[in-house]
Formats: structure tokens, C-alpha cells, sequence
């Protein structure tokens, strides 16, 4: 898969799918659609870090505090930052302390989808 792709679910399958004709459906897509799927500032900050960092602790979820303290956010803030991006279905879950543990496409729960990286990286695919 190049840069120019993207995986795309369709039903059972993964498929992959020239990016540009992916963005253009966001784009005509309808305002709901694309308001919902945009993230700025902090929020996108937030999920970009735990995308990136869950893998690099393998098996540990990611708490509001360490997020908070890497991004140079308050704890309240990043706390709600993450209900939202629950709420959202922004592809977060937290488990019962709050922390990320589920960030799409990797999570610290085992599944049957094991993940390498060319980092060195490993963890498990949600």
C-alpha cells in the first residue's frame, strides 16, 4: 500500500483505495458528515497521540494525566476532550478509569490482529 491509499472496510473485506477519490467523498460529503469528522487544535492533538503512543506501550492503556502532561494540556481539559471524542465516535474508547485503551487502528486489549511496525513497535489492531 503506497501513501496515495487508503483501507477501506467493505463488509467482510479491506480494500485498498486510491486516497484522493476517499477525500473527495469527505468533501461532497454532507455538512453533518464533514463537521463531524473534523478535528482542530488540542482534539486533534489528543488522538494523534494516543494513535501514536499506544503502540509504543504495548498492553497499557494511556490516562488522562500522561496526556495531559506530554501535550502540555490540564487534566480537565484533555478528560473532556476525550468524552467528546467517545461521544463523537471518533474511534476512542476509555476503559473504567478513564484512560485510552482503544484509539482506531491500534488498542492495549489483545485481539487476534497483532501488529509490527518498522519501528520496532508492536501492540494489537482494533
Amino acid at each position: 500500500m503506497s501513501q496515495e491509499e487508503v483501507l477501506l472496510g467493505r463488509g467482510p473485506d479491506i480494500v485498498t483505495s486510491p486516497a484522493a477519490a476517499w477525500l473527495d467523498g469527505l468533501q461532497t460529503g454532507t455538512p453533518l458528515l464533514r463537521a463531524k469528522m473534523r478535528l482542530d487544535g488540542p482534539a486533534r492533538a489528543v488522538r494523534e497521540y494516543v494513535v501514536r503512543e499506544l503502540p509504543r506501550h504495548a498492553g497499557l492503556s494511556i490516562g488522562p494525566g500522561r496526556i495531559a502532561a506530554a501535550l502540555a494540556l490540564s487534566v480537565p481539559q484533555v478528560s473532556a476532550i476525550l468524552a467528546e471524542l467517545e461521544t463523537r465516535l471518533f474511534f476512542l474508547v476509555r476503559d473504567d478509569d478513564g484512560a485510552v485503551s482503544w484509539a482506531f487502528p491500534v488498542t492495549s486489549a489483545r485481539t487476534p490482529h497483532h501488529l509490527a511496525f518498522s519501528t520496532g513497535e508492536a501492540t494489537w489492531g482494533a
